[in-house]
């Protein structure tokens, strides 16, 4: 287990101060769990103060109702502290047992974390950086998961079984560079290494607990007008608010906990990853970008490598109380004088890299540009059995080949492509290919056609013969618009999930998704 000579102080007075010596990743687990202890300490006081509270109000409108208050009743603060503890108690170890069996299991099902696919190029490629970057940690075990969203934020979570992980979202895989998703893996290891993903974990998950007693208990506006729901509604009101408090008072343990946390992570990533800037390029373009991933993500603030909120939103300004991590700026500034330069300096190399990696895009021409202006074939389709493997236009064998980083097949003679449905958001995330410029064009005659007669743009001559048939399981082809946002007309199979894009139908799908995230 390797030390990381960093300390806060350091980011004060520019200066690091001897650590003391390392420990390995059993003991500070171990450490770290004991400090659990101390939290539930503190939610236990929590519960005692305000059930106490609730229980006392109860008690007094009871009491009030019967004309006379019970606190002078014999032997009443005897039955009310007992009832007191013993609810108190009982909820907060249900909460941490709750929290430590399933705490990272939850988060991680909550945003649908996924294992990587290693036939995907872009999650061989991650996964690749969070091994490296372990063996230079010295830790025993990292797995990776990728999270199914265009947003751009990573994390670290520590399982039921003790084993840590590091999930990232396809929107980072898409726009990252090799340096700085190994420098967002070194990150969050550093999390994994130093211990704070084990107790945030358990702090984000206690939260789970009281999120999921207030989503039961929210009232359904649905049913305020249904006899005999009203009641039910307003003891489930209380119960959800009291939720909601609870849910705040866990939230503000993960600040007290995070914030400087931030801060000695992003020092020990440096010492794996050897790349400061290449930190503060990722740390910068997840928070300039949208990084709010999933529908959860306030209570699991801590957990993110940056504050998830939305492109352009503001949240948890420099130095305010409720902010889960250090600001932004002051992070880069940091970097930037470890990198020996300046935050601006590294700002404009994002700017370089970006325009690098524009030029350096292989250009897609249209399906007319290759074969001199020659319609589409339509030879007859294969039918049944005889068509799997088979393109349903040209009936000629499909090639497997990548697109994106992802594997899919392809017509080497009319360029149609079938392609997973499950893979498709990846495809849509990522801008390793460029287009040309009657690819451009007719994308956008498209978009305009769709806007001067939306409805006509939703009808499609089937082009195709009624007995055209899945290449991949010989399912019929039901031709489709790709979604009510593009009505692109495509033909999808309902048995297999797959798509057939014909000529161009891919690309003039990807050009408008593009020009959409940049409006």
């Amino acid at each position: 287990m390797r030390t990381f000579p960093y300390h806060t102080g350091m980011f004060e007075k520019g200066r690091s101060r001897p650590v003391r010596a390392a420990l390995d990743f059993y003991e500070i687990q171990k450490r770290q769990g004991a400090k659990s202890l101390g939290v539930f300490a503190l939610l236990l006081a929590f519960y005692i103060f305000a059930f106490g509270g609730l229980i006392l109000i109860g008690w007094t409108a009871v009491g009030a109702l019967g004309g006379r208050l019970p606190f002078y009743s014999p032997g009443f603060w005897a039955r009310f502290w007992m009832i007191d503890a013993a609810v108190s108690v009982f909820v907060a170890l249900l909460q941490y047992y709750d929290a430590r069996k399933f705490g990272g299991s939850y988060i991680l099902k909550r945003l649908d974390a996924r294992i990587p696919d290693r036939s995907d190029r872009y999650h061989l490629a991650m996964e690749n950086a969070v091994e490296e970057i372990r063996l230079a940690a010295g830790l025993p075990k990292v797995k990776s998961y990728v999270l199914p969203d265009w947003a751009v934020n990573s994390l670290a979570v520590i399982e039921a079984d003790g084993t840590p992980a590091v999930a990232v979202t396809e929107g980072l895989l898409a726009d990252f560079a090799r340096d700085e998703m190994e420098a967002v893996a070194a990150h969050e290891i550093a999390h994994i290494a130093r211990g704070d993903a084990f107790l945030l974990t358990f702090v984000c998950a206690m939260a789970n607990f009281f999120e999921r007693i207030r989503e039961m208990f929210e009232p359904d506006f649905g049913e305020a007008a249904v006899p005999g729901t009203r009641r039910a509604q307003a003891g489930g009101s209380v119960v959800a608010a009291f939720a909601a408090m609870s849910s705040f008072v866990v939230r503000m343990l993960g600040v007290l906990i995070s914030r400087e946390r931030e801060f000695l992570a992003d020092a020990a990533a440096v010492e794996l990853g050897r790349s400061p800037a290449a930190l503060a390029r990722a740390i910068y373009k997840a928070d300039v970008s949208n990084s709010f991933v999933g529908d959860f993500n306030r209570t699991y603030g801590p957990l993110f490598i940056v504050p998830p909120k939305a492109k352009g939103e503001i949240q948890d300004a420099a130095g305010h109380w409720t902010s889960t991590h250090p600001p932004i700026a002051r992070r880069m500034a940091v970097l930037a004088e470890m990198a020996h330069t300046t935050p601006e300096a590294i700002v404009a190399q994002i700017g370089d890299m970006r325009r690098d990696r524009d030029g350096a895009k292989l250009v897609f021409p249209a399906y007319e540009e290759i074969h001199r202006g020659a319609a589409l074939p339509a030879g007859p389709p294969a039918s049944g059995a005889a068509s799997i493997g088979l393109c349903p236009r040209c009936r000629v064998p499909l090639a497997d080949t990548l697109y994106e980083g992802v594997s899919i097949r392809i017509c080497r003679q009319c360029l149609g492509k079938l392609v997973g449905q499950d893979v498709m958001d990846r495809i849509l995330a990522r801008t390793e290919i460029g287009f040309s410029p009657a690819l451009i064009r007719k994308a956008e005659e498209l978009r305009q056609s769709q806007k001067r007669n939306p409805l006509k743009s939703q009808m499609r001559l089937d082009r195709m013969s009624d007995r055209a048939d899945c290449p991949a399981c010989g399912y019929r082809l039901a031709s489709r618009p790709y979604n009510y946002q593009y009505f692109i007309p495509v033909d999808k199979c309902l048995s297999c999930d797959r798509i057939w894009f014909d000529a161009d139908e891919l690309e003039i799908l990807q050009i408008l998704v593009e020009q959409a995230k940049a409006r």
